[in-house]
């Protein structure tokens, strides 16, 4: 299922039984919120149930770990990147195929704007919240009330995490009062690891599927609760008509994009969107020295962690290779964050470590050791200001850029208006920090990738 897909499947006089759909939140990050989400959709796929996922805000990590729990495709749902009718499209097409529905929050539940409060508003989603009850018992309950009241917020339950014993599950259980303790947590000697960006990608441990196996079988849930939990209603319908085919503006044209522990930040909507348009998609490792594929048209650089593996990306003299001479061929090339790191002179890790880089940007990223950009902003493609002529996309990163290129625009940030992240380009290349959310706006989406649109004005 894809955002288009289910856009285009929407039917407003259609009648059918909706599973359950459940916002999953908590107070702030930190409370569990991805372990509880991946032990809540391994426990029921595990029982042979059919668990969608979806995951609130801009996050590429999340949603790679909440895959492997449920074994399908986890998409964004955030009102802002979207709009309320994609999102909608979305949800009904996910509660029409399976038996539980999941939207994991970000940050804490009225964090943000539009929030994870206001998504499930937005829909009539209950709220499941999430509470680390490690240090606190009878408080919980304070914390739940001040949760669902402040909204306020229809409440599902309560998940109790990082639980000590049976008897600190039934203080908790006590303090809620008439709000449904729908299941407990233990708390785990192996966790989800983490690093600067956030969870350690899947593929890179091997422990993965036993942790989540884990999880899933330490979860206490009440079966009875949950059993109770009423189906999906969505009292606004969406128009067939604003489910139209996207224009194939990339027929016949093959994207190569480039795919491995230090190219792996991309939407799968991103993928989605290019394909609906025509493109061909074909995957290649520059960390294992693969040549950008041959009869590729335009070049995807998506976001990852170069910094982690710059020795390799050294080293990967055919890639490096490949890529001069796409260059040089005046190819179309986008890259995003990492993609755009991987494009510099060199790379100074965290430790200080220098590392040559692909050259075609001239200057040096540097790591710094806090967060330099974190947001949602809009790249605009001409100066009329109009939503039309933008992308929607979000910026997170922990280097620096030091370069003497002058950028040719630069984003604007979604809260103040401000400026924000600043767009490279030289010759056929576009590089930026900013990630792009391709379904926000297709039409400009494509023109990164299409030679008379992307060597124009429009940047």
């Amino acid at each position: 299922m894809d955002i288009f897909a289910a856009m285009n499947n929407m039917n407003k006089n259609e009648s059918q039984s909706l599973a359950p759909v459940l916002m999953v939140s908590a107070i702030a990050s930190g409370q569990g919120k991805t372990s509880t989400t991946a032990a809540i959709a391994r426990h029921f796929v595990r029982a042979g149930k059919r668990v969608r996922v979806f995951k609130t805000g801009a996050d590429f990590i999340d949603p790679m770990m909440l895959e492997r729990a449920c074994g399908t495709p986890v998409y964004s749902l955030d009102l802002w990147l979207l709009g309320l009718p994609a999102c909608r499209a979305l949800l009904l097409q996910a509660a029409k195929e399976a038996d539980l529905v999941l939207i994991e929050g970000v940050m804490g539940l009225y964090d943000g704007q539009p929030s994870s409060a206001d998504l499930a508003n937005a829909f009539g989603v209950p709220v499941l919240a999430v509470v680390d009850a490690s240090a606190m018992a009878q408080t919980v309950g304070a914390v739940v009330l001040g949760l669902r009241d402040f909204g306020p917020v229809a409440l599902a339950g309560v998940i109790a995490n990082r639980v000590a014993s049976e008897g600190h599950v039934a203080m908790i259980r006590n303090a809620l009062r008439e709000i449904p303790l729908l299941g407990s947590l233990a708390k785990q000697s192996h966790s989800l690891p983490e690093r600067h960006l956030g969870l350690v990608l899947p593929a890179e441990q091997s422990s993965i599927e036993e942790i989540l196996d884990q999880l899933a079988t330490s979860l206490a849930l009440d079966e009875t609760l949950w059993a109770q939990l009423p189906a999906a209603s969505f009292s606004v319908e969406v128009n067939d008509a604003q489910a139209a085919d996207l224009p194939q503006l990339l027929q016949g044209r093959q994207i190569a994009i480039a795919k491995d522990a230090a190219f792996a930040f991309v939407y799968p909507a991103n993928i989605v969107c290019l394909e609906q348009m025509g493109a061909r998609i074909a995957y290649f490792s520059p960390l294992n020295d693969e040549a950008i594929p041959e009869h590729s048209d335009a070049l995807y650089l998506p976001g990852g962690y170069p910094e982690l593996h710059a020795a390799r990306l050294t080293s990967a003299q055919q890639w490096q290779a490949s890529l001069h001479a796409f260059h040089a061929a005046q190819k179309p090339i986008y890259a995003e964050c990492g993609g755009m790191m991987s494009l510099a002179e060199c790379l100074v890790d965290a430790e200080g470590k220098e590392h040559t880089m692909a050259g075609l940007l001239p200057g040096a990223m540097r790591m710094q050791k806090r967060l330099t950009a974190l947001g949602m902003q809009r790249l605009p493609f001409d100066s009329t200001n109009d939503e039309s002529a933008m992308l929607r996309g979000h910026t997170f990163h922990y280097s620096r850029f030091e370069t003497s290129l002058q950028p040719v625009r630069h984003c604007v940030r979604q809260k103040s208006e401000e400026q924000g992240e600043a767009v490279y380009q030289r010759g056929s290349l576009i590089a930026t920090y900013f990630h792009a959310y391709f379904p926000s706006n297709p039409m400009r989406a494509a023109s990164l990738f299409l030679e008379s649109v992307f060597l124009s004005e429009a940047l």
